[in-house]
């Protein structure tokens, strides 16, 4: 079963910037459609905020909207995420994974911290 290794999170200042990784086991060519999720502190729930299918087309939740751009590298295995305009209630541990609304998910990694603080 594909994994995935997330890196790439930090404590970034307000108005800042990052840019998430996620380097999958298996070839990803083959998956529909991929997701950035995210888990706020305390909560056991994990959002759903980015996805794109294998034809590029991307959806995004409202409050990451504008602001986060997810792409695929089919031919690296990887998922990104670039954030702009962090905001304090970005703080979160975000994942990668399978997009739920189309496939069944695969084990969760470890995710990344990201921390959006002055």
């Amino acid at each position: 079963q594909v994994q995935f290794v997330e890196s790439g999170g930090d404590l970034v200042q307000p108005g800042g910037s990052l840019r998430l990784s996620c380097a999958a086991s298996e070839d990803i060519s083959r998956i529909y459609s991929m997701a950035w999720y995210r888990q706020f502190p305390g909560q056991q729930r994990r959002e759903l905020i980015a996805g794109i299918d294998i034809g590029g087309s991307t959806t995004y939740g409202d409050a990451v909207k504008g602001r986060f751009t997810i792409s695929r590298d089919n031919a690296k295995n990887t998922l990104s995420l670039q954030m702009y305009s962090l905001r304090p209630d970005d703080t979160a541990v975000y994942y990668c994974n399978t997009d739920s609304r189309w496939l069944t998910l695969a084990p969760w990694g470890q995710g990344t911290q990201v921390t959006v603080s002055s």
